[in-house]
C-alpha cells in the first residue's frame, strides 16, 4: 500500500512539473533578441531587426559576445532567441532549441580559427582530402568495347 502511494505521490508531483509554466520566446518576425537574467527573471532584448533567418541572428549573437569579450568581458556563452526558438552561443558553437531547457540541436561549429560554419561543410572539406580516385579497370582482350 506504501509503494502504490509512493508511485501515485511520484506520478503527480512529475505531472506537476510537466505543467510548470515554460518561458517562451517571442515570435516578432525578424527581431533577434538576446536573453539575459540580471536578477532571476528572464529578459529579452533587441539585438537587431530585419534579420532574414535565425542563421543571421546567431551572427549577431556571436559578434556581441566577441565585441563583450573585446571589452575586457568575461562571459563566453550567449543565448539569444529568434522568431519562437532559442539561440546558444558557445565555445562549440551554435545551438537551437524550442525551450530555454529542453535538447538543444547543433547548428553550427566552430571552426579551427573559432569562425562559424555548417558542421557538414567542415566534415566535407577532410573528406575531400581522403578521395582516391582508382583509374578505370583495363578491358579484357576479346570483351565487346562499349
Amino acid at each position: 500500500m506504501r509503494s502504490l502511494f509512493a508511485i501515485v505521490a511520484l506520478v503527480g508531483t512529475v505531472g506537476l512539473a510537466a505543467c510548470a509554466q515554460q518561458v517562451k520566446a517571442p515570435f516578432d518576425p525578424g527581431v533577434c533578441y538576446s536573453v539575459t537574467r540580471p536578477s532571476g527573471e528572464i529578459q529579452f532584448n533587441v539585438v537587431a531587426r530585419d534579420q532574414p533567418q535565425i542563421e543571421f541572428c546567431a551572427a549577431r549573437l556571436e559578434e556581441m559576445r566577441v565585441r563583450f569579450l573585446r571589452l575586457g568581458g568575461s562571459t563566453r556563452e550567449v543565448t539569444g532567441s529568434f522568431q519562437g526558438q532559442f539561440i546558444f552561443v558557445d565555445s562549440r558553437g551554435v545551438s537551437f532549441s524550442r525551450t530555454l531547457e529542453g535538447a538543444r540541436f547543433f547548428a553550427l561549429a566552430r571552426t579551427g580559427d573559432g569562425r562559424l560554419a555548417v558542421p557538414g561543410a567542415i566534415q566535407r572539406d577532410i573528406d575531400e582530402l581522403a578521395i582516391v580516385s582508382e583509374a578505370e579497370p583495363p578491358a579484357f582482350p576479346g570483351a565487346p568495347q562499349g
